[in-house]
C-alpha cells in the first residue's frame, strides 16, 4: 500500500488526486486552486469535477466569477475517501490490536523507519522492533509462533513487507543507548503501538 498517497494509490488519475486534496480540507476550494494543489491540470480537475459533483460526493457552489468545491463528508463514498485517507493511523492501531492477542504479547512493538515518519510508499517495508518478554528465550517456539502470526496478519493489512528486529526487553536500554544509527532512528522517530513507551524501556537501564 502507498501510505503516502493512499487515495490516488486506489483511485487512480486525476480523479484520485483531486479527492486527495478535498479529503485533506473542509474549505471550499475554486478550481484553479484544487487543480494546484492536485498536481493536475486544470483541464484535468475540469473534466473530473463535474462527475464527482454528479454522484453527490462533490459539491459545487456558484461564487461568482468562479465556482467552490468541498467534499459532501456526510456522502457514503467519502466515507471511504476519509477512511483511506486516514490508513496510515488506522495501521498503527491495528498493529497493536494485533499485538494484544498472541499467545506471547511482546512487551513493546515499535515501528521506525519510512512507516513512522509518514513516508512509506508502495515499495517500502514495514520495520518493526518487537521488544521479547523477560524470562521468554529467542529460541522459544511459543514465542516465534507468535511474532510471525503477527508479521503475517499485518502483511495481510498493509501489502507492505514486514521486517521484524527482535530484541529482549533487557536488552532494549542498551540498544536505545547505544547511539548505532538504526537504534538513534528508533528513539527519534518510533511509534509505539502496543506496551511500554520508549521512555520507559530506555529507564530501564537507571532503574
Amino acid at each position: 500500500m502507498d501510505f503516502v498517497h493512499p487515495i490516488a494509490a486506489v483511485i487512480p488519475g486525476a480523479q484520485g488526486r483531486v479527492l486527495a486534496v478535498l479529503a485533506e480540507t473542509t474549505a471550499e476550494l475554486n478550481l484553479r486552486t484544487l487543480a494546484r494543489l492536485s498536481g493536475v491540470s486544470v483541464a484535468q480537475a475540469s473534466r473530473v469535477l463535474p462527475g464527482l459533483v454528479e454522484l453527490g460526493l462533490v459539491e459545487r457552489r456558484e461564487v461568482p466569477p468562479s465556482s467552490q468545491f468541498r467534499l459532501v463528508r456526510t456522502h457514503v463514498a467519502a466515507r471511504a475517501v476519509l477512511e483511506l485517507a486516514a490508513a496510515r493511523e488506522t495501521v498503527l492501531a491495528d498493529l497493536g490490536r494485533a499485538a494484544e492477542t498472541l499467545a506471547v504479547p511482546p512487551t513493546s512493538v515499535i515501528v521506525f523507519g519510512s512507516f513512522a515518519r509518514g513516508e512509506a510508499g508502495r515499495d517500502s517495508d514495514l520495520d518493526v522492533v518487537f521488544v521479547r518478554p523477560t524470562g521468554v528465550g529467542e529460541d522459544d517456539d511459543l514465542w516465534a509462533t507468535s511474532v510471525e502470526q503477527w508479521r503475517t496478519t499485518v502483511q495481510a493489512i498493509t501489502g507492505n513487507p514486514v521486517e521484524v528486529l527482535e530484541v529482549g526487553a533487557d536488552e532494549a536500554a542498551t540498544r536505545l543507548a547505544s547511539g548505532r544509527p538504526v537504534w538513534r532512528d528508533i528513539r527519534r522517530d518510533g511509534r509505539v503501538v502496543h506496551g511500554r513507551s520508549l521512555d520507559e524501556l530506555a529507564g530501564a537501564l537507571s532503574a
